[in-house]
């Protein structure tokens, strides 16, 4: 029976359990699309950033690969915000996109993408358009193993529209390429400095919750007696965050971190770039103490000014770290005490809605948070305790990212309870997907913390800055907007009134936004 590139990678799709696919489609897609299986998913995003982000959520919540299916040279540019997110968050997500047919492709014309495979660098770690109709399941193949193989991270894959219909033979597949351990004589040196260590400290990274190995960190820390700090700027959980050995946060600033780590007298960081910075507050006037840096990524071994670097799967090293390291007798440190409830306020505080939050949520929620002003307080007040993906967030702060990353979230771990939590600024830039959670019928839960402004600008600005134009926000009536992409919506300004709705919620089959307006004083950033 003669097989089309089409009926060829569909069947590579199926194996490789590709079969949700998110997207917004164009002509150039059509090729791909046409006699769409009732065995695959289509999920619609209306606009294509927010396809990628929620391509984003459904990977990490599923713990899967992902592909998304974006249209020529103005689908993918609309998509590259969260791309780059998709590359900071370590997302193993193929980008497949349409391009002209190949017979117009000498004359650029009218939706051709011209040199595609450089469009996206270098914020993808592979990117192809094949010289042939017949090389495209064997490129997508190789872009789900580049996108797989550790550090994960997003490929990009340029489609003519034609090829789909071209003939093309059956493609072999290779079983996946599985992680890698780290070298025994670099994990017994390691081992034996902490032996010695009076005051050792770990730095979780996300990479620990990507390889669900939280469980086996905490085993570690409390074998060894250690603190347990989380790394700057994390994309995901990285500890449970109400463990009696848990630090706190890194500060994403050189002198911050130093200062935090300098009371230790060894520190492990595992799998988490050492270190990633946001803010510039002076240079350091401390030295880090001794420094081992555990991590799959070569670059961000190479890129470390200090310190012993060990090259492994994260979840690997720790198993094996925990299995050779010597207990020490002294007690486990403590770690941070976390500040007394808030009062009861009107107009409501971020303080008081985070610690109801931390009441009404269940354990196992799955929180998305996109709250760049409100996030202290969110790790003051609500910990994330879930062992596995108990937190998403952006890696790589391109706004836009949390609204429609729950929403894939949620179809990627279905089962659980999934919460977002956004403030107004950063969820008007992919309002869309409330629309897709809607068409879903996804049971998310949208919090919408509105203080009227873009408060981050103006809190990075100081003082000093003087007052700051574009920053003020206000009157956008979120209820309204959620009702009309087909969501249920709450607006809640009493105390009384915020855990019943909650919970309501929490148990509504439905997508359903809360919208709090919350006292617009600025809270602080780190």
């Amino acid at each position: 029976m003669r097989q089309t590139v089409r009926d060829v990678t569909r069947e590579l799709l199926r194996e490789l359990g590709l079969t949700t696919i998110f997207g917004n489609p164009g002509t150039t897609e059509i090729g791909f699309l046409r006699d769409f299986p009732n065995d695959f998913r289509y999920v619609l995003g209306l606009q294509e950033s927010v396809a990628v982000a929620m391509a984003d959520g459904y990977a990490h919540a599923s713990g899967s690969a992902v592909l998304v299916n974006l249209h020529s040279a103005g689908g993918v540019g609309h998509g590259l915000g969260h791309v780059f997110t998709a590359y900071r968050n370590n997302t193993p997500m193929i980008v497949l996109a349409g391009q002209q047919v190949r017979s117009l492709m000498p004359g650029e014309p009218f939706l051709g993408a011209m040199d595609a495979t450089l469009f996206p660098r270098p914020y993808v770690k592979w990117a192809v358009e094949p010289a042939r109709p017949q090389d495209v399941p064997a490129a997508l193949a190789h872009a789900h193993r580049v996108a797989t193989q550790p550090p994960r991270g997003p490929v990009f894959v340029s489609v003519p529209a034609d090829d789909w219909d071209a003939e093309c033979a059956p493609l072999p597949l290779r079983p996946p390429v599985p992680g890698f351990w780290p070298d025994p004589e670099a994990i017994a040196g390691l081992a034996a400095a902490l032996a010695v260590a009076e005051r050792p400290a770990l730095v979780a990274g996300p990479g620990v919750d990507a390889e669900g190995a939280i469980p086996d960190l905490v085993a570690l820390a409390e074998r060894t007696r250690s603190l347990v700090w989380a790394s700057p700027m994390a994309w995901r959980g990285c500890f449970p965050e109400d463990h009696p050995q848990f630090a706190g946060f890194l500060p994403p600033e050189e002198r911050g971190t130093v200062e935090a780590l300098s009371h230790h007298d060894l520190v492990v960081v595992l799998g988490a770039p050492a270190f990633l910075y946001h803010v510039f507050r002076g240079a350091a006037e401390l030295t880090l103490p001794p420094l081992y840096l555990v991590s799959d990524d070569e670059q961000v071994l190479a890129r470390a000014s200090a310190g012993v670097g060990i090259r492994s799967g994260v979840g690997a090293a720790v198993r094996a770290l925990t299995a050779v390291a010597a207990e020490p007798s002294r007690p486990a440190p403590t770690g941070r005490t976390r500040r007394p409830r808030p009062p009861r306020s009107t107009p409501l505080t971020v303080d008081w809605v985070f610690s109801v939050l931390a009441d009404v949520l269940p354990e196992d929620v799955l929180l998305v948070e996109e709250i760049p002003s409100h996030l202290l307080v969110r790790r003051e007040y609500l910990p994330v305790r879930a062992p596995r993906t108990g937190l998403l967030s952006t890696g790589g702060g391109a706004l836009g990212y949390g609204l429609p990353a729950a929403v894939g979230a949620a179809i990627g771990a279905p089962h659980r309870p999934v919460v977002a939590v956004l403030g107004d600024g950063s969820s008007m830039y992919s309002i869309q997907a409330l629309w897709t959670a809607a068409r879903e019928h996804l049971p998310v839960t949208f919090v919408v913390l509105d203080n009227a402004q873009y408060a981050a600008v103006d809190i990075l600005a100081g003082p000093e800055g003087g007052k700051m134009p574009g920053v003020e926000l206000g009157g956008i009536d979120f209820p309204s907007l959620a009702t009309s992409l087909g969501c249920r919506a709450h607006r809640v300004t009493h105390p009384d009134d915020l855990e019943p709705t909650i919970a309501t919620a929490l148990t509504t089959a439905e997508p359903t936004l809360v919208h709090i307006p919350v006292d617009p004083k600025p809270t602080t950033l780190y």
